[in-house]
């Protein structure tokens, strides 16, 4: 008889999950809109969220390093309680309408670490808790779970923050903090040995030093994946982030609510992958990451392509959506498989460890991608095409290149 995936401990970190991320998510999207109220600077924002990133980055690889020699579920609880305290001194500390921006960037970088923490622990008790085929559908469950948090709360947290404003959003925040710890202190996984009593910098050493040596003699195809990840994130990810947004507002001059629509279908998308990837588990191979990267990056061609035809604002948008929404489904199926093909190459004791090196290069892409669109697309402002078409050739051309890596994968 084969294992279910909802057993009891995956169902209370799934619970549990939906509960931060709505918190989380809810939060962010009211301090965003507060901080644009009060300052009028989305540069400020952009700001406070560029050095919030800071922390994760610098910190995801201790935080796997944690997650591979302590009680993970542990970890996961008073990461959770410090994150609820963190915002409930904030509340607290907060003095009022027209102020508190310190508190806020304050508030967002303790976020930020302990985030560096729990996103690594969270990935690696995945394969803990679940075996076989179900590690696949539990790591698209888990990322299912976000693309439809990330969906409903933007527009959950304008109605709530239109309605109370943004201390009232700060306890509730507290309440789903609070609550996901609760729901962790169920959660029973298997104890772990620990490990001989070392120097702290000798356990940093020793562990960076193994999951080097791993990566780099033991499974050199992590590494590999991890690259074309990375390659992929630094194309795709500004792309979305910086250069979507641009295109539908600034060059095809349509208003925020065309924007919002099409964020919505991405977001549609996204779930659509997760959920594909769990119907489709048992029959995926690494040999179809190449079609996953074509269809990440062959629909930007005729995005790009539609600014070469009169095909006025609104068609130009339609196939803009269209497009963006195919990469993101794309996309989604893509990390979600690959994750599970590198939790599936790494023993249990290096898994923490090997997963923070997938979250600090995904996390490093990120802000270089929007540099390099956010530059490339003020430079060809008038001529958006050269901006896409080769991206999309790029990305096409990573995949084909990696076709034969892909192929070795399944022997």
């Amino acid at each position: 008889m084969s294992e279910k995936l909802f057993n009891r401990n995956f169902v209370f970190l799934i619970l549990g999950q939906v509960s931060s991320l709505v918190g989380n998510y809810t939060l962010k999207f009211a301090l965003s809109m507060y901080v644009l109220e009060q300052t009028g600077s989305a540069s400020l924002f952009a700001g406070l969220m560029a050095a919030a990133m800071l922390p994760t980055i610098l910190l995801t690889p201790f935080g796997g390093i944690l997650a591979d020699r302590a009680d993970r579920r542990a970890i996961m609880v008073a990461l959770d309680s410090l994150s609820g305290l963190s915002v409930l001194l904030a509340a607290l500390a907060f003095p009022g309408r027209g102020q508190g921006i310190g508190v806020i960037g304050a508030l967002l970088v303790a976020l930020s670490v302990l985030s560096a923490f729990e996103s690594p622990t969270v990935q690696a008790c995945v394969p803990q808790m679940l075996t076989g085929e179900n590690v696949l559908r539990g790591n698209a469950m888990v990322s299912q779970v976000a693309s439809l948090t990330a969906l409903v709360t933007p527009f959950l947290g304008s109605l709530f923050y239109t309605a109370v404003g943004l201390r009232p959003v700060l306890y509730t925040t507290v309440g789903c903090f609070f609550l996901t710890a609760l729901l962790e202190c169920f959660i029973r996984l298997p104890r772990r040995q620990p490990g001989p009593r070392s120097r702290l910098a000798d356990v940093v050493r020793d562990d960076f030093a193994l999951t080097l040596r791993f990566m780099r003699q033991e499974q050199p195809a992590t590494l590999r994946m991890l690259v074309l990840a990375a390659l992929v994130n630094l194309l795709i990810t500004g792309l979305v982030v910086v250069g979507f947004p641009y295109l539908v507002r600034t060059v095809l001059g349509l208003s925020a609510n065309h924007y919002g629509a099409a964020e919505s279908a991405m977001g549609v998308a996204a779930v659509l992958g997760a959920v594909l990837v769990t119907l489709l588990a048992g029959k995926m191979r690494p040999r179809h990451l190449t079609l996953l990267i074509l269809l990440v990056g062959f629909p930007l061609l005729p995005g790009g392509a539609a600014f070469l035809f009169p095909l006025g604002s609104l068609g130009r948008y339609l196939v803009l959506v269209a497009a963006f929404c195919a990469c993101q489904l794309g996309g989604s199926i893509f990390s979600t498989y690959a994750i599970t093909l590198i939790q599936s190459r790494t023993p249990e004791q290096l898994m923490g460890k090997v997963m923070s090196c997938v979250y600090t290069v995904a996390l490093c892409a990120q802000p270089l991608g929007q540099i390099l669109y956010g530059g490339l697309l003020d430079r060809f402002s008038d001529s958006v095409h050269w901006v896409l078409l080769p991206s999309g050739l790029l990305v096409c051309l990573l995949g084909l290149a990696f076709s034969r890596f892909f192929r070795q994968l399944e022997h």
